[in-house]
């Protein structure tokens, strides 16, 4: 019983707090208002973050889940920067997916500029096969599960989607979540200058502005896959194929 309760509709993974949001918090937003449960991962603690620190990112995490309305929130605190295909890795992602089931697994666009993005999506991507594979032993929730879909989010830079998910009913929340993060894209006296800072979230913004607008809606988020996409709909849109 205590299984079933844990298990997520969508298990999200990101390599630092705030890449989850970057990417897909309106996909999230969407899903949680529906009743869906879904939960974020983030790989490292983002110890060596140019603004802030891991106590007030922790908290910042926090308020962007509030935000959200998503179920669970974890850490598994590799090291920033420290994000490399290692099997200890490997093992302790694909111990949260047999924990928490879920059906759909996100992680960060593999060719992301920043190299902990690229690898923790390789590192999901591993975990993900390892997952499902019965005689693969992890150090707890030795029960294999098999993911149904993996997709990738964009965190940085403007890359052509393979589908889009319409957010424009939530892009506020979004928004939102991004701004609980006052640390990452707030500039003040103190502030590091990093890209996060000089209107980051204005940059966000206007690019799921530009996937809406491919799509005919006013706000998309774009995702990426490896496997072709079946059409649960004919081409019309009209009614479900077969039966």
């Amino acid at each position: 019983m205590l299984m079933e309760l844990n298990k997520l509709h969508i298990l999200a993974f990101g390599a630092h707090a705030d890449d989850v949001e970057i990417g897909m918090a309106g996909t999230i937003a969407k899903f949680a208002e529906e009743g869906k449960r879904i939960g974020i991962c983030d790989l490292t603690d983002a110890d060596l973050s140019s603004n802030g620190n891991v106590v007030l990112r922790k908290e910042e995490a926090s308020r962007a889940a509030d935000i959200l309305g998503i179920s669970v929130r974890t850490s598994l605190g590799f090291p920033d920067r420290g994000l490399f295909l290692k099997e200890e890795y490997i093992q302790k992602v694909a111990e949260m997916i047999r924990r928490y089931k879920p059906q759909i697994v996100f992680a960060p666009y593999w060719e992301d500029r920043h190299p902990d993005h690229g690898n923790c999506a390789r590192i999901v991507e591993e975990a993900v096969f390892s997952a499902g594979i019965k005689k693969y032993r992890t150090s707890e929730w030795n029960e294999p599960h098999r993911v149904q879909k993996l997709y990738f989010y964009m965190i940085n830079g403007f890359h052509k989607p393979d589908f889009t998910v319409d957010i424009t009913p939530v892009i506020d929340k979004k928004l939102a979540s991004l701004r609980a993060y006052r640390s990452q894209f707030e500039l003040t006296a103190e502030s590091v200058q990093t890209p996060l800072v000089n209107d980051y979230i204005e940059t966000v913004e206007s690019r799921e502005r530009m996937f809406g607008k491919l799509v005919g809606v006013s706000y998309a988020e774009g995702f990426k896959t490896k496997v072709p996409l079946v059409l649960k709909h004919d081409l019309l849109g009209e009614e479900p194929c077969g039966n």
